[in-house]
C-alpha cells in the first residue's frame, strides 16, 4: 500500500456522486428489463404454505440474507440458508414444499452445487438471480431471472457494487410483487413489526381511544352552563352532544365557545353551539391517520362512532402517548 495522499474533496464528492448516478441507471435498465419470467418467479415463490430459502455467498450471501428478512417483514415465510453450512447439515432446513431463490452474479459459484443437487433431487422450485443467462445456475433454475450486464461503479470494475444493488433491487421488486398477490394490509405489517417506530405508526385508535365513563356527552337540550362543567371535568376541550337515540347529534368545542360568546350564552341550549357536522373517525383506521386528520382540521380531538353513536375520544396527546408524534 502507499503512503495516504492528501484528500481532495472535490474528486471524492464527484466519486460518490458518479457511483450513485451508475447504480441508479443500472436499476432504470433492470426495471425495463422485467419481462413475464418475473411474474412466474413471484408467483411460484409466493406459492402458499410455502417457505422461500435465499442463499448465496460473498457479497450475493449478505444481499441474500437482506431479501430474505424482506419477504419475512411482507408475509412471506423466508430464511437465509449458508451455502457452506448446507453441505454439513443444513440441507434438512429445506423441504420438498420450499421454494429456492439463489444468487450468484456469475451463475457458476461452486459452494451452490449442493444446495442445486439437492433442489433436482427433490424437485424443489428453483428461481436464480444471476447476470448470466448462458450459466450453469440459469439453466438448472426454473425460473432465471438475469440482470442486464453493466459496469460495477468501482473504477476498477473489481468490487461488487452494481451488480449486488440490481440483486437486491430484483429481491425487493419480488418481495413486493408477493406482498401483492397476498393482498397484504398495514394491519398485516403490524403483525410482524409490532417495536420500534413502525409498530407506533400502524397502531390502531382503538388501542388508544378513550371510553365509557371517560367519554365526553350530554344530551340535546342541556344548557351550556352544564356543558361547561362536563367539557371543564374531561379535559378534552370538547363534548358531544347526542339525541334521544343516543347518536351524534353536534359537538362543541373551545372554539365554538368564542364563536358564539356572548352575555346570556350560560342559558343557552347546547344546540345553539354546537357543529351539527363534527368530524368522526372509525375505531380501526391508523392512530398516524387520525393525527393527519386533526392536522388537517386543525383540531385537537375526533370522536370515534358505530353507526354515528359515539364509542370513544381521541385527544391529540393520545397521539404522543403512542410515539407518532
Amino acid at each position: 500500500m502507499t503512503a495516504p495522499t492528501t484528500i481532495n474533496a472535490l474528486k471524492v464528492l464527484e466519486a460518490g456522486r458518479l457511483a450513485i448516478t451508475q447504480e441508479s441507471e443500472a436499476l432504470s435498465h433492470l426495471a425495463a428489463s422485467l419481462d413475464e419470467n418475473f411474474t412466474r418467479a413471484v408467483e411460484l415463490l409466493s406459492e402458499r404454505n410455502s417457505r422461500v430459502i435465499v442463499s448465496g455467498i460473498g457479497k450475493s450471501g449478505h444481499i441474500a440474507r437482506k431479501i430474505a428478512a424482506t419477504f419475512a417483514s411482507v408475509g412471506q415465510p423466508a430464511f437465509f440458508v449458508h451455502p457452506a453450512e448446507a453441505s454439513h447439515g443444513d440441507l434438512g432446513m429445506i423441504t420438498p414444499d420450499d421454494r429456492l431463490l439463489l444468487l450468484s452474479h456469475s451463475g457458476e459459484t461452486a459452494e451452490l452445487k449442493p444446495i442445486l443437487d439437492y433442489s433436482k433431487r427433490f424437485h424443489i422450485p428453483l428461481v436464480a438471480i444471476t447476470a448470466k443467462e448462458n450459466s450453469n445456475l440459469a439453466s438448472v433454475a426454473d425460473v432465471a431471472l438475469c440482470y442486464p450486464s453493466v459496469p460495477e461503479a468501482c473504477p476498477m470494475g473489481l468490487a461488487p457494487t452494481t451488480s449486488t444493488t440490481m440483486m437486491l433491487g430484483l429481491g425487493d421488486a419480488l418481495a413486493i410483487g408477493t406482498l401483492h398477490i397476498r393482498s397484504f394490509s398495514p394491519t398485516d405489517f403490524r403483525t410482524f413489526h409490532p417495536g420500534g417506530n413502525l409498530g407506533k405508526q400502524l397502531s390502531r385508535v382503538r388501542d388508544f381511544m378513550h371510553t365509557d365513563d371517560r367519554l365526553p356527552l350530554v344530551p340535546v337540550g342541556t344548557l351550556m352552563q352544564e356543558c361547561l362543567i362536563k367539557m371543564s371535568y374531561f379535559g378534552f376541550g370538547c363534548v358531544a352532544v347526542i339525541n334521544t337515540d343516543g347518536q351524534m347529534a353536534g359537538v362543541i368545542t373551545d372554539g365554538d365557545l368564542r364563536r358564539h360568546m356572548h352575555s346570556g350564552l350560560l342559558n343557552d341550549p347546547v344546540e345553539l353551539v354546537m357543529n351539527p357536522t363534527p368530524t368522526m373517525i372509525s375505531a380501526d383506521i391508523l392512530m398516524a391517520e387520525a393525527l393527519a386528520i386533526m392536522q388537517e382540521k386543525t383540531i385537537t380531538s375526533l370522536f370515534i362512532s358505530i353507526n354515528n353513536k359515539p364509542i370513544g375520544i381521541l385527544h391529540i396527546h393520545d397521539c404522543l402517548r403512542a410515539g407518532i408524534i
